[in-house]
């Protein structure tokens, strides 16, 4: 009886020394994704500033070209209307009120008015080559940075087994040596390409609504001639 009770006894005090243990045992550390990222090194100041130049260009562009995507179609019955009664300046402050590419567009044929048929349409033609152009401008960094950003990954990766051999060379076979060239490789790789891919996307978003807008602005140019031809007979 008394060896049982010893060994219960044994028995509860190895329990209580391994429970102590575990509790002065520090927890596992968590991944913290600013740290993750500080583990990129210096390349990852290159991709940092593309990544805030992309979100930048991005809202700018969207804002603008959103703008220029809010259709006004009571513009051309209010041109129409005007014109019907001999107001041309009526016609342009109807344009004007609007204020989006296409009214634009053809408040400038509204100031060509009198002239031939095809003097109006080349001028109408012209201004929307420009408000195109407006609505494309910067469009190219975003462009830029979804070549360069993928780059920038692929310089980490090289910078990273040079800092892995490198570590390997002076240091041995340590684990530490090895994680840090590997975490450099990784980090910039993942962070170059996902930004890469991000500017991609936003490029053919921002192309695709561009495109909307084009398409506006030629259905307003044909209804517009229309108009005239219609008030001319």
């Amino acid at each position: 009886m008394y060896w049982f009770t010893g060994l219960l006894l044994q028995a509860g005090d190895s329990a209580m020394k391994a429970m102590a243990a575990g509790a002065t045992q520090p927890a596992p550390e968590k991944i913290s994704l600013i740290k993750l990222l500080m583990e990129g090194g210096v390349l990852m100041i290159p991709l940092l500033l593309c990544s805030l130049v992309l979100v930048y260009f991005f809202v700018e562009r969207f804002i603008v070209i959103k703008k220029a995507n809010t259709a006004d179609a009571k513009f051309l019955f209010q041109v129409r209307d005007q014109l019907s009664k001999d107001n041309i300046d009526g016609a342009k402050q109807a344009c004007k009120n609007s204020n989006t590419p296409a009214s634009r567009m053809v408040e400038r044929g509204l100031n060509n008015i009198g002239k031939h048929i095809s003097v109006v349409e080349k001028s109408m033609e012209n201004t929307g080559k420009l408000e195109v152009y407006k609505l494309e401008r910067n469009l190219s960094i975003i462009s830029t940075i979804s070549g360069i950003a993928p780059m920038f990954g692929f310089l980490g990766t090289i910078a990273g087994m040079i800092i892995l051999f490198f570590n390997v060379q002076h240091q041995g076979f340590s684990l530490d040596g090895i994680a840090a060239g590997i975490y450099t490789k990784m980090v910039t790789s993942a962070s170059g390409l996902i930004i890469g891919l991000l500017a991609y996307v936003g490029h053919s978003f921002l192309n695709a609504q561009i495109n909307k807008a084009v398409n506006t602005m030629e259905e307003a140019a044909v209804e517009f001639q229309d108009i005239l031809l219609e008030l001319n007979n």
